[in-house]
């Protein structure tokens, strides 16, 4: 698997505006997905087999994360994890790894379960917003655990094992849900799981460990039911299809003006996107294998708001965002999930986007033309969106900072080449 982040400060992304998107994408499995079944993958004595695993960075980086715990870690072919948790030999995650990606505390809870120990630093990611762990720490200390934090180091142990528990969060939380389920479905008795996350990654995460032996039921609800068993065994299992990046190649359609049958996503998991499509005048239709989105004009001015799913996802904002800067009216976004998700902002604006931020809400005027230039990935997501405003921009646009987007998003370069898009990824020294 390629390590990005060695190259990625190295080089920067060219788009040239002004080809619509027309044919068919694939979409790889669910970042967002991966990441935590990989890290399950720590509970199960024997070999698990995952596929449609997506080559991100942050996969990469996952996988050495738990191999330096202990976990056989195997890629026999692309797409195709083989992994092993029967011997885990440390508690203690390494600080260089763990601080490149937030996922990397989900290792506590398995460490918890299967160990009875934990030490962790406290982890990085794109800087979104706080994102505290709080959530996390109050409900292993609510299923036995001592919690000691120091030096930027959190250390926790269950010296008699981790006992079930009714635990409430304060906010659906989508990594203490699933932080608490795997650390739940080898405690001793049962644990009630109220406010739960909801998310299709989470149904997702679920579904691997019931495969693997455990008992859990109610994901996809609030309230989630976790019968603690003895032993968990590995298992095989496929990720699900990335909604986020299926609702990017969407938008990108939508954009401009053009034709593209996003094969493997699933409508189910993009209702609100589907909808807020629909009300700026793009066509989607639906099908048991994919979506198609074409673009018309004009655009017309939407209103969004993120809300944890069943609402708009926060993950679709900035590509939403960077559509409606291009849609005839007055659009406004309102950000409630992160509080600093609003860097693509600046970026947008040296392309010519009129924008505006009050609070949590960004109100955006519609340009007839973006114009290329020279802007960065603030974050994942923003990266995404900026190269969305790149396709419809007139000249040339640079993009830097891509690690944020080798993250999240599998070949997105050579997808969007295959539907049309004049885009190339360079050193930063060339010329072309």
């Amino acid at each position: 698997m390629k390590i990005y982040w060695e190259a990625s400060e190295l080089e920067k992304l060219i788009v040239h505006g002004g080809n619509p998107l027309n044919g068919t994408v694939r979409v790889s499995g669910a970042k967002n997905a991966v990441l935590p079944i990989i890290v399950a993958s720590m509970l199960g004595v024997g070999k698990s087999t995952l596929t449609e695993i997506p080559e991100l960075a942050d996969v990469h980086t996952v996988s050495e994360v738990i191999k330096s715990l202990g976990v056989a870690v195997e890629s026999p072919e692309k797409g195709t994890l083989v992994l092993d948790g029967t011997n885990i030999t440390s508690t203690v995650a390494p600080y260089d790894l763990v601080r490149r990606m937030r996922a990397s505390f989900l290792v506590m809870g398995p460490l918890l379960a299967r160990k009875r120990h934990a030490k962790i630093s406290l982890p990085g990611g794109c800087s979104i917003g706080a994102r505290p762990i709080d959530l996390h720490l109050k409900a292993f200390e609510a299923m036995g655990a001592v919690i000691d934090l120091a030096d930027g180091d959190i250390e926790a142990s269950v010296p008699d094992g981790l006992k079930g528990a009714r635990i409430y969060l304060d906010f659906p939380s989508v990594g203490a849900t699933e932080n608490i389920l795997m650390a739940a479905s080898l405690a001793e008795g049962k644990t009630v799981l109220e406010n739960a996350a909801e998310e299709p990654e989470i149904v997702d995460l679920a579904t691997y460990l019931n495969s693997m032996g455990a008992n859990i039921r109610g994901a996809g609800t609030n309230t989630i039911r976790i019968e603690g068993v003895k032993e968990l065994r590995g298992a095989a299992h496929a990720v699900i299809p990335d909604r986020i990046e299926a609702g990017t190649f969407m938008v990108g359609a939508a954009m401009t003006q053009g034709n593209v049958y996003v094969e493997n996503a699933l409508s189910e998991h993009l209702k609100p996107l589907i909808a807020k499509l629909k009300e700026v005048g793009a066509r989607v239709e639906e099908d048991i294998d994919g979506i198609r989105v074409i673009g018309t004009r004009p655009l017309k001015a939407v209103e969004i708001k993120t809300l944890p799913y069943p609402g708009f996802p926060t993950d679709m904002q900035a590509q939403f965002m960077a559509l409606a800067t291009i849609c005839e009216g007055n659009s406004i976004v309102t950000e409630t999930v992160f509080e600093n998700r609003f860097m693509h902002v600046e970026e947008f604006k040296r392309m010519g986007a009129k924008i505006r931020i009050e609070g949590r809400s960004a109100f955006i005027e519609g340009v007839q033309h973006l114009a290329g230039g020279r802007v960065n990935a603030t974050d994942l997501r923003a990266g995404a969106a900026l190269v969305l405003a790149g396709l419809v921009a007139e000249g040339r646009t640079e993009i830097g900072s891509l690690h944020h987007i080798d993250r999240g998003y599998d070949d997105l370069v050579a997808k969007l080449q295959r539907l049309g898009a004049d885009i190339v990824r360079v050193r930063v020294e060339d010329e072309e």
